[in-house]
Formats: structure tokens, sequence, C-alpha cells
């Protein structure tokens, strides 16, 4: 931490808030680095929000929604449109702050960016999505119909692994359902969701719509517990992610938490062999395994054992560098810290007794010297029992599990706590089959290596991996940013009968 006089010193820029549609300076005297972990730069500081700072953006949303719950719903829908328009316009740039906050390479930051965009563009069907049911004549002239109402102010806490696609995850499907929304991002890379903050602005996000407020746990328990936001959305690590949903929980809001996984990728001796070394090596490598989706345990049956040789070579292919730099397959990971825990992580694997098949430790990228890079790491002869099994490593390491029969996999993936997502690699539609029907993961792939569907459907992650029954887009977040209302009438002309005093519940 800096003070705010160290700060305008050395003319370092400093993160903005957004509160009631303006960008302003923090007063607090808590700053953190930004820091570029190819390079060690410092690019910016961002200002953990003072309780007036953070309270402000509450007042600001509570007082926005009191008409943008009545905004209707071509209004909101046409926002969508334009913000969609201008990240589609932006993308590039966008990507390009990304990959220097976060360490993506940048064909990965615009994946991240337009995975996001995604969303927004399914917001702009708000106007099917939010449509309610009607039922006519139910009893004697009476009819029955729902509505489907904003609930209020709506909080978000962004995790640093996807700095665009899940603050665009968030805040469209909330605001355009009628909600407004207050965000904190994570502190260690807040450049990318403020530019995406622009975007929203100049699409016509009314003041007090969207606020951003930024900081460490104090910031999140504040949103947990402040008394006038009533849901609130999380993604990030399952520690946290309990702690968020306990205590928003016990202040009687809505809670939704996407968290940790350890997910599994099923290798059948028949699968094809080159697009299945593909797929293991992209979906497990990619954004140096910094992925709440990567394909961290390789669960090789049968003859497919034969393959270790075959997966190391392909990752030896694989080229590390900073994420600006053309070629780069993948570039650090976040922080120093974040290298350090992976590091501490493999040396828990050899310890333990895992067979090391490629070290990525002591890499060095030329240019990149202060760089927190770690290359591609493989251990085989992993058993359930080994930390470097039971962790999330959240670096890019592979572990290999060698099993004899698919029954062997399927129960091994259904005794782990985590159900994020799995996949199976095979050319027999009988296994595929048998494995979505008995595999116990909320998110199946069949030769596909990362299963996050499609906006249109929703992100269902399951069991250790998600608390909250509805997921943070798609159909299930129409549900979790609005309240059903039931309305039944019957109306009557001047020439209705009476029939009498009705003392039992039913309608006639």
């Amino acid at each position: 931490m800096t003070s705010k006089l160290a700060t305008l010193a050395n003319q370092t820029p400093t993160v903005k808030m957004l509160l009631d549609g303006k960008f302003i300076e923090s007063q607090t005297s808590e700053w953190q680095d930004v820091v570029n972990p190819a390079t060690q730069e410092v690019l910016a500081q961002v200002p953990f929000a003072t309780d007036d700072e953070i309270n402000a953006a509450v007042a600001s949303a509570s007082k926005a929604y009191k008409t943008w719950k009545n905004t209707p719903l071509a209004t909101r829908a046409r926002i969508m449109l334009k913000l969609q328009a201008l990240v589609r316009e932006h993308m590039s740039s966008i990507a390009h702050t990304l990959s220097a906050e976060q360490g993506k390479t940048l064909a990965d930051a615009e994946g991240d960016v337009f995975r996001g965009l995604e969303v927004v563009e399914h917001a702009c069907s708000i106007g099917t999505l939010q449509l309610g049911e009607f039922a006519e004549n139910v009893a004697g002239g009476v009819d029955t119909y729902t509505l489907r109402q904003p609930i209020g102010v709506c909080g978000g806490i962004s995790p640093f692994n996807f700095p665009a696609m899940i603050p665009l995850w968030m805040f469209p499907m909330a605001i355009v359902c009628g909600n407004t929304f207050v965000l904190k991002p994570s502190e260690q890379d807040p450049l990318t969701p403020m530019l995406l903050a622009e975007l929203a602005l100049q699409a016509g996000v009314p003041p007090g719509v969207l606020n951003i407020i930024h900081g460490g746990k104090r910031a999140v328990d504040a949103i947990c517990t402040h008394p006038d936001i009533v849901a609130v959305s999380f993604v990030g690590s399952t520690a946290v992610g309990t702690h968020v949903y306990n205590l928003a929980s016990q202040h009687g809001k809505r809670v939704q938490c996407m968290m940790g996984a350890k997910n599994h990728a099923v290798v059948m001796p028949d699968a094809n062999k080159e697009q299945s070394l593909n797929a293991l090596v992209g979906s497990t490598f990619g954004a140096a395994g910094q992925r709440c989706m990567a394909t961290s345990v390789t669960v090789l049956v049968g003859d497919a054992q034969k393959w270790i040789p075959d997966i190391v070579a392909k990752a030896k292919t694989l080229k590390v560098n900073a994420g600006v730099e053309k070629g780069a397959d993948l570039g650090p990971v976040v922080s120093k810290n974040a290298k350090n825990r992976v590091l501490g992580l493999v040396e828990d694997g050899i310890k333990e007794g895992a067979k090391l098949e490629l070290d990525g430790r002591g890499i060095k990228v030329p240019g990149y010297e202060k760089g927190n890079f770690i290359g591609p790491t493989i251990f085989s002869g992993v058993t359930p029992e080994m930390k470097i099994y039971t962790t999330e490593i959240f670096g890019p390491v592979m572990v290999i599990v060698g099993v004899n029969t698919l029954n062997e996999a399927i129960t091994l993936i259904n005794n782990n706590p985590f159900g994020n997502g799995t996949g199976i690699f095979t050319q027999s539609g009988a296994a595929a089959r048998k494995f979505q029907s008995e595999i116990d993961v909320g998110q199946v792939g069949i030769n596909v290596p990362i299963p996050v569907p499609v906006p249109s459907f929703s992100f269902t992650g399951s069991r250790g991996s998600k608390l909250g029954d509805l997921g943070p887009y798609g159909k299930q977040a129409v549900q979790f940013y609005t309240q059903t209302k039931t309305i039944t009438s019957r109306w009557f002309d001047d020439s209705s009968t009476s029939t009498g005093v009705n003392t039992t519940i039913s309608l006639k």
C-alpha cells in the first residue's frame, strides 16, 4: 500500500471509481499497485474505497432504481445493442489493456472479451427473456398471469482471471432486467472493467444504474451486508465464495457463487489422438492454467496411458512469452504470489512421489526476465491422495491419473468434491452416453475440452464449485435478477349476478 501523497508525487495513474455516472478520484489513504505480470511495471494504482464511498455507490444505485425499474424493455434492449456494438468496436484496445494487467496472450484476451460480449448480445433479447405467462379462464371468468419484475440494487464481485468476461456476465444481465448494479472488480486488474464502464455510459446507461468501487475484503463484506443491496453475484475462489455466500445469505440476500474446480478430462483409447492431444494441451495450459474451467486432470483409460510421451511432446511445442508478443501460447501468471504458490505445489507433487514428466520451473523469457512465468508442467503417476490432485493449482500444471476402465474414471470424478466441468474424448457413442448419464458434474463436454455453454443456456457448475441454485447468465440469470409476481383477476360488468358469499378457498 502507498499513500495518496506518494501517488500524486510520482504521477502514477490512478484508477477512478464510477459513482452516479461520473468517474471520480477516491479520497482513500489505501492504494495498491496494478502490476504488469510480464514486466513488473506499475501500470496504475487502485484505491481501496472508503466506507463513505461504498455507501455513496449504493445510494446512487438506490436512487437510480426508482426510475430505471420503470424504463421500457425496448429502451433497455437498445442500450444493450449499443453496448455490444461499442465493445465489438473497441475489442482490440480492451484486449491490449487486459493483456498488460492480467498477462493473457492477445488472442486469449480477445477471447475473454468475446465470451462476455456474447452475454451482452443475449441481453438484447430481454423483450422475450422477461416474458411472463398467462392462462385464461382458470375458473369462471378468472385469469391468472405472471410478471417478472426487477428486484432492486444488485452487487457483483468479479475475479482477476477474467476481467472482461465476468463483469460482462454480471452487470448487463442485471441492469437489462431493470435493476441497478454495484460492481467490485478484482483489485489486481481493474483497468479492463473501467474501460467497459466507459462504454456502458456511452451506450446510454443512465447515472447510478452502474456504479464501480474498488477494494479488498472490506469492500466485499460491505456488498454482502449492505441493507440496500438485495442480491450478490460472485465468481472466484472457493474460500472467498463460501464466505460471500454465508455472509450475504445471513443478511437476507439472493446469492449465486461460482467457485473453484478440479476439472477432469477422460481419454478413452479409441479417441481421435491428434484432436484429443490438441484439446488437452490447449485447455490445460491456455491462460497459464488460470481458468476455473481449465482441464487440470487428465484421466487416461487403459491403453491411452501410452500417450504420455505424446502429451509431453505436444506441450513442449507451446511458446511461453509476454502476452503482447506474437506467437505466444501462454503468458505469465498474474502475480509473484501466484507464481510462488504454483511452484510450491509443484514441489509438493515431487515430494509425494508423482513423476515430473515436464518441468516448467525456472523458465526465462528474453526481455522479460522479471516476469511471473512458469512453463507447461506435467505430472504422471498421480493418485487422489496427493495435494496436486486435491488442490486447484490454478497454474500451467497438468496432473495425469491412469485407470483401467471407464467405470473407474467415473468413480474417480464423482468422488472429487468439485463439479464445475468435465469431458470425455472418445469415438464411442455408447461410452459418451454412459459418461454423460452417470457423471455428477454440472457441465459435460464430449470431445469438447472446455464445456462452457453459450449464453442462451447457462453456466451450470455444481457441487463444491457452486453455491446457489441459479447460474450467472442465460435464462437462469433472468430468474436470479427478477421476482415473479402472480396475478389472479376477475372482472364483473353491471349485469353480473352475485353467487353469494364463498367461504372456501376455491374459485368458482
